[in-house]
């Protein structure tokens, strides 16, 4: 039967991935500031505003209640990955567990979850961005056209100026591309850097922001209800669509996951890293939502972009608005940077398991695949320049909602199949666990919108037509007898 599952053991996926593995140089410290820098991003700076707005206060609440499902996930991660120190996530877990089809389609969504918050992210830092390049570059002289500095489809309502390429995310993308193609520790030593600006940032703006805090903002604490609806307005609200809107903002731990490869004592290690960067992150985000809610009130900011900035200013402290839209230019490029590494590792491994060409396992001498970070890059930037921010994010959350389902599934498979392989990390009450990371990901999934479960079903019938056309013929399972 695994045969015809085309599944892999444990000591097959070690075996083969010895071939051609990466270059370990990853110590845990590494690991943390790698998932929280995936991690805080656009999603806290940017979709507090609209998950507000669907959810009110309560938005807290969604918040919470995407927080548990990411730390069931994250428990399944740490013992899968300690079990499986091998580059690929949740695509390794699921061909371990399902077999190569059901890994595929993991491996398939799990492009499509990177490489869109890859893009979400590039688009959100240009809108930082923009304003004080535009500003920056007329003080010599230099007047950058709307169309240069705006994707496709998106009109100044002021001017009636049409859009065409924002060119910003396009070169925040370059960039990214060019520090990957140097080498993972250098530009994980970057990362860690931005990252230590990015909290030290969050930190002030609830320190600043706490003091102003009246309980009258939170009364009603849910005034559209638990259950996601079609408000008098057209728009999905209650606190379920704000969870499943709001898990965006938790995606990335997993990319500890795909430097499995890459990490020094990875049976310690990885577990220390996906359950710390995930619990760093609650914290803060829990910290900075509570004071930006009790320091105004929802309906103040609920369709603001900037909305950490604009609070500040609403208390009074524009030198610290600036500050925090200043660290926000400068250390976001930290979640594309993670995302992007996290992405090319797993198109490295799935070429590597002849699913995709060969020529995406191809790997410099420094141990970095060269084709894959180029080709990432191309697409990418094309997404990110040409298609606006909300068109974007209303795909993105369904991918990781999919493979965090998955890899409670293997966690699930595997705790009974393989039950006597060493774990460096045994997950508590994996039952539970499991079950909760899949079920909370199934109803989180049922509360995103039409379009995007469609556009999620769509990618994936494009993944079985890849699969079947191509990989199947072409994995290192297809010379095998079946």
């Amino acid at each position: 039967m695994a045969d015809k599952l085309r599944r892999k053991t444990i000591e097959e996926m070690r075996a083969h991935s010895a071939a051609r593995s990466l270059v370990p140089s990853l110590g845990w410290p590494h690991l943390v500031a790698l998932g929280v820098g995936a991690v805080v991003g656009s999603g806290i700076y940017i979709l507090i505003g609209a998950a507000a707005d669907k959810a009110g206060p309560a938005v807290l609440l969604a918040f919470i209640i995407s927080g548990l499902v990411c730390a069931c996930a994250a428990f399944a991660y740490a013992e899968l990955a300690t079990m499986i120190p091998i580059s690929g996530g949740a695509y390794t877990y699921a061909y371990t567990a399902c077999g190569e089809i059901v890994g595929w389609l993991v491996g398939w969504s799990t492009i499509f979850g990177f490489l869109l918050s890859v893009c979400f992210v590039a688009v959100g830092w240009a809108s930082y961005c923009t304003p004080y390049l535009t500003v920056f570059l007329q003080d010599y002289g230099i007047n950058l056209p709307y169309w240069l500095l705006h994707s496709y489809g998106t009109v100044d309502t002021d001017t009636g100026a049409q859009g065409f390429v924002n060119l910003p995310a396009v070169a925040i993308i370059v960039i990214i591309a060019g520090l990957l193609l140097v080498g993972t520790r250098e530009s994980v030593l970057v990362n860690s850097a931005l990252v230590v600006m990015k909290i030290a940032a969050l930190l002030i703006f609830a320190l600043i922001a706490l003091p102003h805090f009246q309980s009258a903002n939170f009364s009603p604490f849910m005034p559209y209800g638990f259950v996601k609806h079609i408000g008098a307005d057209g728009v999905e609200r209650g606190v379920m669509a704000a969870a499943a809107m709001v898990f965006l903002a938790f995606y990335g731990f997993d990319t500890v996951a795909t430097a499995a490869e890459e990490t020094r004592n990875p049976e310690r290690n990885l577990s220390i890293g996906i359950i710390g960067s995930l619990g760093v992150v609650v914290i803060i985000y829990m910290l900075v939502c509570l004071a930006a809610l009790g320091a105004v009130n929802y309906t103040v900011f609920a369709r603001e972009g900037d909305v950490l900035s604009f609070v500040l200013r609403q208390v009074g402290s524009n030198r610290a608005a600036g500050l925090v839209a200043l660290v926000a230019v400068m250390a976001l490029p930290t979640v594309i940077l993670a995302l992007f590494y996290a992405l090319t590792r797993l198109l490295f491994t799935i070429g590597r398991d002849g699913l995709l060409p060969a020529r995406f396992a191809h790997m410099s001498k420094k141990g970095t695949p060269i084709a894959t970070t180029l080709i990432t890059a191309i697409i990418a930037a094309a997404v990110s320049g040409f298609l606006p921010f909300d068109k974007i994010v209303v795909y993105a959350n369904a991918g990781p909602l999919f493979l965090f389902a998955s890899v409670g599934l293997s966690l699930l498979i595997l705790r009974k199949r393989e039950a006597q392989a060493l774990r460096g990390f045994k997950a508590p009450c994996a039952g539970l666990v499991g079950l909760t990371a899949i079920l909370g990901c199934v109803y989180l999934f049922w509360n995103l919108p039409g379009r995007t479960q469609f556009g999620f079903l769509i990618w994936n019938l494009a993944g079985l037509a890849v699969y079947f056309a191509y990989g199947r013929r072409k994995s290192t399972f297809a010379g095998k007898k079946t």
